[in-house]
């Protein structure tokens, strides 16, 4: 077995092993309102999962490049609103679209064919084509700096202010999701992705 201590290589290998090795994640596609004309940005971000029930609370890490802020995290900072989209197979082209670097006053859904909606609770609207949308607040926001000071990432807790499911994935008399309808799209490492595929039960010790 290798060994490999985290402080004697780059930061670049230390993401190839991580994101290599944290496999599968989950994908949030996250719409925001730019100061820069209003316009929506969209962006996929894989560094993304739950953090409590209650309250209702999610986690997405958007990092910086040289020390800049990303548009998503700047946004979210200026105006405390957010909508986080599950990526499922059918807009998973369209999603890996926003994923282009752009001007904040450009808005990345203009590169795809997908259709905004508004939302029913905060200002930013939700992308109509995604079968799970979350309308979320700001909720804290961590800045994570390196062993040199550098501001690298902002890790933000959102909460979870209202939820809109389709009819094809949520079953309202049972209350839970159905995922052979959702077919959500997961985050391996460099350029491939993963479907959900086989699944299998364990039962918890009592």
């Amino acid at each position: 077995m290798y060994s490999l201590n985290p402080e004697e290589i780059t930061a670049k290998d230390n993401y190839k092993l991580m994101s290599g090795s944290v496999v599968p994640r989950p994908i949030a596609f996250v719409t925001t309102i730019s100061d820069d004309n209003g316009v929506v940005n969209a962006a996929p971000f894989s560094f993304f999962n739950v953090v409590s029930s209650d309250p209702p609370l999610l986690s997405i890490s958007v990092g910086r490049k040289n020390g800049i802020m990303k548009d998503t995290a700047r946004n979210i900072l200026a105006h405390h609103e957010l909508v986080v989209h599950i990526c499922d197979e059918h807009i998973i082209n369209e999603v890996n679209e926003t994923a282009a670097i752009l001007e904040p006053h450009e808005s990345e859904l203009e590169r795809t064919r997908l259709t905004t909606v508004p939302s029913s609770v905060v200002s930013v609207p939700g992308i109509q084509e995604a079968l799970i949308r979350m309308e979320c607040k700001l909720y804290q926001h961590i800045p994570i700096s390196n062993d040199e000071g550098l501001p690298v990432a902002d890790l933000l807790l959102v909460r979870i202010v209202q939820y809109h499911f389709s009819e094809q994935v949520y079953r309202a008399d049972k209350g839970y999701i159905l995922m052979d309808h959702l077919k959500p799209v997961s985050r391996l490492a460099g350029n491939d992705y993963a479907k959900l595929g086989e699944r299998f039960t364990v039962i918890r010790p009592e």
